[in-house]
């Protein structure tokens, strides 16, 4: 008994008609090829896990039959005669089908020439043990649930094509069944943070996805139209100046888990779409939370990957506590073997000394960019345990606080782990007069051909002006930390549904 017939037709329009044609069979025995609902006793995991239970305790292990009613998509089929073998899978894993002709009846054994790879089934009887061995599921009646009309991948165990993956990510989560995990880790990534920040007293909310003004971050907005209003908005860059407004209304602990858009360069660490965590804590400082920063992350690790000792693409990363901390310009005498530190006052000689060192200037960036893109070629390659960079130029920092005892510098830090920047902090600038010098610059350098600056947010500052506390605020990319944490090279791989170039 061909149970597919699938090798018999060349096309995939044959193929598809072939189902088409089963699907219609199904109908004309009055049996509904979509069903509406199914009952099942258990998962296949919880299937097999209590059957070897009851082995393990029966005076005749081999007399160990449990009953079930299961249901799950087929991922294989095979016919020998009289009985024929059928591989099915659930989330929670898979089991074979043992489906005999004695069992099930000559007509219901018949018919199933009509099922194929990737429909769904359900299932009744018991769970044994075969002579070789495998835990399989004697079938004594079944049913079809839903009919596939389209054939599942060729190579069906591992899809490799990467755009394929990503443009159909359906496919890729039935054919490579371990990505579901990845995206598990992901999930218990975002709870774990969630419960710890919730621990230690901080409210969650939600700001706005549209902004009348783009803020908190340097970086190109997307525009979008709103008809009613017959205005455009900005799809939001971040979520900082909303959370600070509510700082100023008199909450103290704020936090916010949502996307964030950037119409910027796509590559392995950079996606248009985003989602970060965005903490403000009032009364603290950038060196209070550098601290818990350290301590969030690094219960964030233990918890998902149940230890502080990790691989990352080939290599260990241990997260123990305390973690390395470097200014940002120590940073760079240590790693790029150049002292941009005493430039700031001339930013022709800290051009000049990075292009030494074979660093890209363009005649737009300013010092702070200059110093900025050495970090990122000369000393973030080098950040593979965890270290904390701090201290950075004021002028790629218009929403930190000066240095105390240094004006031109910024209380900022960012957290690498595996050459990954994995989050940006503040001591949040909360001086409304130096804020609105800070926003004019910013929109000098947006004449001067920076369409990254940030543009002058005029009820931001009125909320300054009403007085928010000392405060620091922190942003972690959650998604560079599922890239971490699952051992992924790439941004899409943790994104379910990654934006991609049109085919």
């Amino acid at each position: 008994m061909d149970m597919t017939d699938e090798t018999h037709h060349s096309t995939e329009d044959d193929l598809i008609q072939n189902r088409i044609n089963k699907m219609e069979r199904w109908r004309a025995r009055g049996d509904e090829p979509f069903k509406y609902k199914f009952e099942r006793s258990c998962t296949l995991a919880e299937a097999c896990a209590t059957f070897e239970e009851s082995e393990k305790v029966a005076e005749d292990p081999e007399s160990v039959e449990i009953p079930v009613t299961v249901a799950g998509r087929i991922t294989a089929l095979r016919s020998q005669g009289k009985v024929a073998f059928a591989d099915i899978r659930d989330e929670s894993g898979k089991i074979q089908l043992f489906l005999r002709l004695n069992d099930l009846g000559e007509e219901a054994f018949e018919h199933l020439k009509d099922l194929d790879l990737g429909d769904f089934v359900g299932v009744e009887g018991g769970v044994f043990r075969t002579r070789r061995g495998e835990i399989s599921v004697k079938a004594t009646q079944y049913s079809l649930l839903t009919k596939s009309l389209h054939p599942l991948p060729e190579k069906y165990h591992g899809l490799t094509d990467v755009e394929t993956r990503f443009r159909q990510r359906y496919l890729d989560l039935i054919a490579n069944p371990e990505v579901k995990d990845t995206f598990r880790k992901r999930v218990a990534i975002i709870q774990t943070m969630r419960d710890w920040l919730n621990e230690r007293g901080f409210l969650e909310v939600e700001t706005p996805m549209l902004h009348h003004i783009p803020g908190g971050a340097t970086a190109r907005p997307f525009i979008t139209h709103h008809n009613t209003y017959d205005r455009d908005f900005y799809l939001r860059v971040a979520p900082e100046l909303h959370l600070k407004r509510l700082i100023v209304g008199g909450f103290e602990k704020v936090f916010e888990i949502n996307r964030c858009f950037r119409n910027e360069g796509v590559d392995t660490r950079h996606n248009p779409e985003f989602t970060t965590m965005e903490l403000y804590e009032a009364y603290e400082d950038y060196l209070g939370l550098m601290d818990s920063t350290e301590e969030m992350l690094v219960a964030i690790i233990e918890k998902v990957n149940g230890g502080l000792q990790f691989e990352y693409q080939g290599e260990t990363i241990d997260a123990t506590r305390p973690w390395k901390r470097l200014t940002l310009f120590d940073a760079i005498r240590e790693y790029a073997g150049i002292d941009l530190e005493p430039l700031k006052d001339d930013r022709a000689a800290a051009a000049k000394l990075a292009e030494s060192i074979g660093i890209s200037v363009t005649k737009e960036m300013g010092y702070g960019k200059i110093v900025d893109e050495v970090m990122s070629e000369r000393v973030q390659p080098k950040l593979v345990q965890p270290t904390f960079l701090y201290d950075y130029p004021l002028d790629i920092s218009p929403l930190a606080k000066k240095k105390r005892d240094n004006p031109g510098i910024t209380e900022r830090f960012q957290p690498f782990i595996g050459r990954l920047e994995v989050g940006n902090a503040f001591s949040e600038l909360n001086d409304p007069i130096d804020q609105r010098e800070r926003f004019m610059d910013q929109l000098k350098q947006r004449e001067a051909g920076d369409d990254e600056a940030q543009f002058l947010d005029e009820d931001f500052i009125n909320a300054l002006e009403l007085g928010m506390p000392p405060t620091a605020g922190l942003g972690i990319g959650i998604d560079r930390l599922a890239m971490l944490l699952t051992n992924q090279p790439n941004i899409r791989e943790v994104i379910l549904f990654p934006q991609l170039r049109s085919v």
